[in-house]
């Protein structure tokens, strides 16, 4: 039971806030499975010599947004689970990170490289992002978040 004056949750955040954190751990496993350089996973995106010689090319600063990109939004879900009013500044700070990292990405991306896929997932990813912060955003307005 919820104290008095405490916003009660709706079923639609715990599904939203559940499907955001399973959404986000692909893109931890994703980055996980990049950075420990495993062929296996990376020939999904070609060959995997030619996509880690091009992450590798990477300036700092573009690995460094590409990380706070996917752990911001990995503990932006883990707040929203512990219905933080925290989650907005973590998916904030992963969605310009993100813009940062796929703006860099897609100016610099091999022909080899080059899919259609490539152009539309980073899109997708960003309008998950936003609507996250959104959502959360609204929810601690609400006062389902604390």
């Amino acid at each position: 039971m919820e104290r008095s004056g405490a916003a009660q949750v709706p079923v639609s955040y715990w599904i939203v806030t559940a499907l955001g954190a399973l959404w986000n751990s692909f893109g931890a496993y994703d980055y996980l499975m990049t950075r420990l350089r495993n062929a296996d996973y990376l020939k999904g995106a070609g060959d995997p010599q030619v996509t880690l010689a091009w992450i590798d090319s990477f300036p700092l600063w573009a690995q460094a947004a590409w990380g706070l990109g996917v752990w911001g939004s990995v503990a932006g879900s883990v707040l929203m689970l512990m219905r933080s009013r925290h989650a907005a500044t973590a998916f904030l700070v992963s969605l310009v990170s993100a813009v940062i990292s796929f703006g860099y990405q897609m100016a610099n991306t091999p022909a080899a490289l080059a899919s259609t896929g490539g152009k539309v997932m980073p899109v997708v990813i960003c309008a998950i992002v936003l609507f996250l912060w959104h959502y959360s955003r609204r929810s601690a307005a609400q006062g389902i978040q604390r």
